[in-house]
């Protein structure tokens, strides 16, 4: 088992579009808050200058309303050598799934432009969880 975070919110109203309903760019903004308390909770601050998105896929399957509450999860699902694939998904109050997909970033160390492999404080830092699961 890699490891996972989550962050809980409520559907504010500058997450939604005109109709009321939440905005496509709300599910990332959850999605990279848990993302965030992932690589707090591993100790890992130097993850984020460092790991630019290289692919996203967003899979819309129901709407979430103004004053909702939601759930936020993200879990790595992959770690390759420059590369790391988290799964995630955001579900509704009532448990029902609004939005599920993957994001992979790549290391790419500051004054780098191409990727390299990840540092072992990072590969330990998440294999470490992965071994004491």
């Amino acid at each position: 088992m890699f490891p996972e975070a989550c962050v809980e919110r409520t559907v504010e109203w500058v997450d939604t579009d005109a109709s009321g309903h939440q905005h496509n760019s709300a599910i990332m903004r959850w999605v990279e808050a848990a993302e965030a308390e992932l690589f707090r909770s591993l100790e890992l601050p130097d993850y984020f200058p460092s790991a630019p998105r290289v692919q996203q896929v967003v899979n819309y399957k129901a709407k979430l309303w103004f004053g909702q509450r939601i759930t936020a999860t993200v879990k790595i699902q992959a770690l390759g050598r420059t590369s790391l694939t988290m799964a995630f998904e955001v579900k509704s109050d009532d448990g029902g799934v609004a939005a599920y997909g993957t994001l992979t970033t790549v290391h790419v160390p500051n004054g780098t432009t191409t990727a390299q492999p990840w540092p072992e404080h990072v590969v330990r830092a998440i294999q470490g969880v992965r071994a004491r699961e």
